[in-house]
């Protein structure tokens, strides 16, 4: 076999791994919440994960050369906002089902394509958000609880903000490359986070230095794997494993957390995860139809 035929294989074993670490990544989170506020973890994430980039960005500062200033600006800010918004989530809400919710980024994204960008909707897409939102109400399920538990109000913001974040890049990357948006997202998401972080510090316990040095090491990897995935192998391969998430959050929840997942939990999240999926083959037809 080829190193080109490798490469689709290799893509989906990374995207394994980055499915892998954000599920332990959410489980630190639901353990440092009563101790350690979100917006600390939010500036000792942006912090590792800088220190870890660090040296990649000096040994080649030509990437730092970008045709925008305001908006890296911009986007670092909502990063940090949807970061802290899932954090509060995954503190105060059962861990699958604010991951289940977390998959509803792409419905938003398409949502805000039509709204902002003029993008012609089609049949199929119209579809796959109407079967998205479908999935949230499974999720959510309204009528079977006097309120939504404000733990996933605070996932679903969070998934809006990805999904602003995601409209935004779709114009930078046009210019800019990759590792350029990689670079710039760590360099201002740190200054950024220091402000709110300094109104709520109080020093972490040794333990909790070293989970939010892991959590922060593993966010920057996350990136950097996830992109080196997504150039590997097309998207409609790489995507599907981004769902492995679910089961990786209810099984370390369980363990750790004796949390059990509902039945419309596992049903929701995989209606939500159907309709991303269904966009993304309609979005490949529209660019081969174009090519």
């Amino acid at each position: 076999m080829s190193r080109q035929d490798h490469a689709p294989l290799l893509g989906a074993a990374l995207m394994m791994v980055v499915s892998g670490m954000m599920a332990v990544d959410s489980i630190i989170v639901r353990y440092l919440s009563p101790d350690v506020h979100p917006f600390i973890m939010g500036f000792t994430r942006a912090s590792f994960g800088l220190l870890v980039v660090l040296p990649w960005i000096l040994r080649r500062r030509g990437m730092l050369k970008s045709n925008y200033r305001f908006l890296h600006f911009v986007r670092a800010a909502l990063k940090l906002a949807s970061l802290i918004l899932f954090f509060i989530a995954f503190a105060s809400a059962p861990l699958a089902e604010v991951t289940a919710i977390a998959f509803t980024s792409p419905i938003f994204v398409t949502l805000g394509a039509w709204l902002f960008l003029s993008e012609r909707p089609n049949a199929a897409r119209v579809a796959a958000v109407l079967l998205g939102f479908a999935g949230v109400l499974i999720v959510l399920r309204p009528g079977q609880s006097e309120e939504v538990p404000s733990g996933l109000v605070f996932a679903i913001a969070g998934a809006v903000l990805t999904a602003v974040i995601q409209l935004i890049l779709k114009d930078m990357s046009s210019k800019d490359r990759t590792e350029t948006l990689v670079a710039w997202n760590l360099i201002l998401t740190a200054p950024i986070a220091a402000i709110p972080a300094l109104f709520v510090w109080s020093n972490p316990t040794p333990t909790e230095w070293a989970l939010l040095a892991l959590q922060g090491v593993m966010g920057a990897f996350n990136m950097m794997l996830a992109t080196k995935a997504f150039s590997l192998a097309e998207a409609s391969l790489i995507a599907p494993f981004d769902f492995l998430r679910l089961p990786f959050v209810a099984l370390l929840g369980y363990l750790i957390f004796a949390q059990s997942v509902p039945l419309s939990t596992w049903i929701g999240g995989s209606v939500i995860f159907a309709a991303s999926l269904l966009m993304a083959r309609s979005a490949r037809r529209r660019v081969m139809s174009q090519t």
